[in-house]
């Protein structure tokens, strides 16, 4: 094989690999936003009662999430702080971040608020918590299952959220 011939495979196989890695991949999120590391509630169930009152006025949701250590929770977070996201938060949500600890772990703090509205026990983060302003549980079947948050698509969670602001509990 002449250089030439070489030289030129060599140059093909570097611009498909650099391609390669400049495509976004399917699980690309924002990283969260790092006041998500120091505005979790301090008082987790004094915020609920308090978003869940305010909800009972104006009839929005109220969505509860946490766990600022998770690689899953940080990328939802991360999607909220997103304009797209900002705005439907704002329009259909209060919002309340809760560090439920390290649950596969041991670590339950919290979790307490979570069994109010029928969720016992967590295997991992995050759980995702969507209250209508009746205060009832509008997602029972898909609260413990945002633990692949990470991977989900930008529309996915954007529709999943957009539809659980105004469905009926289940």
């Amino acid at each position: 094989m002449s250089n030439s011939i070489r030289a030129a495979c060599a140059i093909a196989a570097m611009l498909a690999l650099s391609a390669c890695a400049t495509l976004p991949s399917a699980s690309h999120h924002p990283e969260a936003m790092e006041a998500y590391t120091t505005t979790l509630a301090s008082d987790p169930a004094g915020e609920l009662d308090a978003a869940l009152a305010n909800a009972a006025q104006d009839g929005k949701s109220v969505l509860v999430m946490g766990a600022n250590w998770c690689h899953d929770s940080r990328a939802l977070a991360g999607w909220l702080e997103t304009p797209r996201f900002a705005d439907l938060v704002e329009e259909r949500y209060h919002l309340v971040f809760v560090n439920v600890g390290r649950p596969q772990s041991g670590d339950t703090h919290n979790l307490a608020l979570a069994a109010r509205f029928g969720i016992g026990t967590l295997e991992g983060t995050p759980a995702l918590l969507v209250i209508g302003p009746d205060g009832r549980l509008r997602n029972r079947g898909t609260a413990k299952s945002w633990r692949n948050a990470a991977s989900r698509s930008e529309d996915a969670i954007f529709d999943e959220l957009a539809a659980l602001a105004v469905q009926p509990a289940e």
